[in-house]
């Protein structure tokens, strides 16, 4: 608790476009009394901790945590998201790999209660007790699992949207049939297509790729329509389209 308490006075920044940026930067707003900076390059360098959350680009994630090294302190932690890579991977990248610690959480974090993190095989492990004590904060405990794509949820979860997206492509069922029996059938609080509205299409995106490229294997290639939709921006989460808006537009149409 002691630490938790020091944490809450500490600066915090958030460098991210994605709405798993923005809803950190909120919780964090609500539970520190530190600075939160969003988006600031040019405050880096006060920084105790910096969270980047870059999913879907990889290149472009790259770029962003080799730039934040470059200004921030020697002894700053760096937490990244690790929906597409591993966190060894995005060490790999700096030069100094031991301050990273990688955690994976889709945007609606916050009504969980533990959020799932990582170390690369170069990590310190004291940089793991600052991340504790700043999900502490924000009353999320955390679990350490094995370094891997998309760590747990977020990949069984991608899994599911992956395939519920097959069904659709084939004329199983419809958008809503499927949440439906989702819901109905395994006691789900939402149904897959429902959960892409709130969480972002694109972060789903981003595990699945990470899997694939990872093993190879066909249970893990990105249905066809996934990625259209990412390509169109129907992705949800603060967009206003995604699955629904795809096959309502689809309906209109063929009545037509």
């Amino acid at each position: 608790m002691e630490d938790t308490f020091i944490m809450m006075n500490k600066t915090i920044a958030v460098i991210g476009e994605n709405l798993l940026a923005k809803n950190l930067v909120e919780d964090l707003k609500k539970n520190t009394k530190g600075d939160i900076l969003f988006n600031e390059f040019s405050l880096l360098e006060h920084a105790d901790i910096v969270i980047e959350t870059t999913n879907l680009h990889v290149q472009e994630k790259k770029r962003k945590l080799q730039e934040i090294e470059s200004i921030v302190s020697s002894n700053t932690c760096l937490l990244t998201s690790i929906l597409q890579v591993s966190a060894t991977e995005a060490a790999s990248w700096l030069h100094h790999p031991e301050r990273l610690v990688g955690f994976a959480a889709f945007a609606d974090f916050h009504d969980n209660e533990l959020v799932e993190v990582a170390l690369p095989l170069q990590a310190e492990p004291h940089f793991l007790q600052i991340v504790n004590s700043m999900f502490r904060l924000l009353d999320l405990e955390t679990e350490v699992v094995e370094d891997e794509v998309g760590l747990v949820f977020p990949r069984i979860l991608s899994l599911i949207i992956n395939e519920a997206a097959f069904a659709l492509t084939e004329g199983t069922a419809s958008v809503h049939d499927i949440d439906q029996a989702m819901k109905k059938g395994t006691n789900y609080p939402l149904g897959p297509f429902e959960w892409c509205e709130k969480i972002g299409l694109d972060d789903v995106y981003a595990v699945l790729q990470g899997l694939y490229k990872q093993f190879g294997e066909e249970r893990y290639r990105p249905a066809p329509l996934i990625k259209k939709l990412v390509y169109a921006g129907w992705i949800g989460g603060e967009k206003d389209k995604c699955f629904y808006h795809y096959q309502n537009r689809n309906l209109k149409e063929f009545s037509l």
